[in-house]
């Protein structure tokens, strides 16, 4: 980016909205599909390393007694229940329920004590209950991490922003098969709908809620 484009974008979009007091993590489509390379959807080194960094979140997260959210896609064999989205994007193939490619990723097992969100289509929040499950929860923001960043993560940001909540994308824990679009993505939804941050400082944000556990 040139400098004279830099201070444009800082001029109209350098604000940062903040984190609540009572936050959740919402894991996105983290699925062997993005770890398989034999699978068309296989991201390579920047979802390995989004994983890795999803996993030391989540931990905090339960260590703090944060809710954990952990979606995942579910198609009819047909692709009739994600209607042009499955159209569209053949790689979706992957997500019909039975298939190798459609199950968590490894290292990511389910918890008893999560919520696991079945959706169709990019947004972790269209058609599903997520939003209303976390407003009756009392929760004012969303943690975001998963896969992709330009696809699903992306789309979920928006909604999560559209729905009322503060909403942080943690840089570390997302990805996507290149940077490019990942950077972009990135930049665009610090611009306009999140805060884009860091493993270390959502970390440093989760532990404050450890600290609050343990003094209780």
């Amino acid at each position: 980016m040139s400098d004279d484009l830099a201070a444009n974008y800082k001029k109209a979009f350098d604000n940062a909205i903040g984190l609540g007091d009572r936050p959740a993590l919402v894991l996105i489509d983290f699925a062997q599909a993005y770890y398989d390379p034999e699978c068309p959807l296989f991201g390579g080194e920047g979802c390995k390393t989004a994983l890795e960094s999803a996993l030391r979140i989540r931990e905090a997260a339960h260590a703090a007694g944060l809710p954990v959210v952990l979606t995942e896609m579910s198609l009819h064999p047909s692709g009739v229940n994600a209607g042009r989205f499955f159209e569209k994007s053949k790689p979706l193939e992957s997500f019909i329920p039975g298939r190798s490619t459609a199950a968590f990723a490894d290292g990511l097992v389910p918890r008893e004590d999560e919520v696991i969100i079945s959706k169709q289509y990019p947004s972790a929040f269209f058609g599903s209950s997520l939003a209303p499950m976390l407003t009756a929860m009392g929760i004012d923001t969303v943690i975001l991490g998963g896969l992709s960043t330009s696809g699903c993560v992306r789309a979920s940001c928006v909604d999560s922003m559209s729905y009322g909540f503060r909403t942080a994308v943690v840089s570390d824990a997302c990805g996507d098969r290149h940077p490019a679009p990942h950077e972009a993505n990135l930049f665009d939804m610090n611009a306009k709908y999140a805060d884009v941050v860091s493993e270390a400082d959502i970390l440093s944000y989760i532990a404050g809620f450890a600290k609050e556990t343990t003094a209780a």
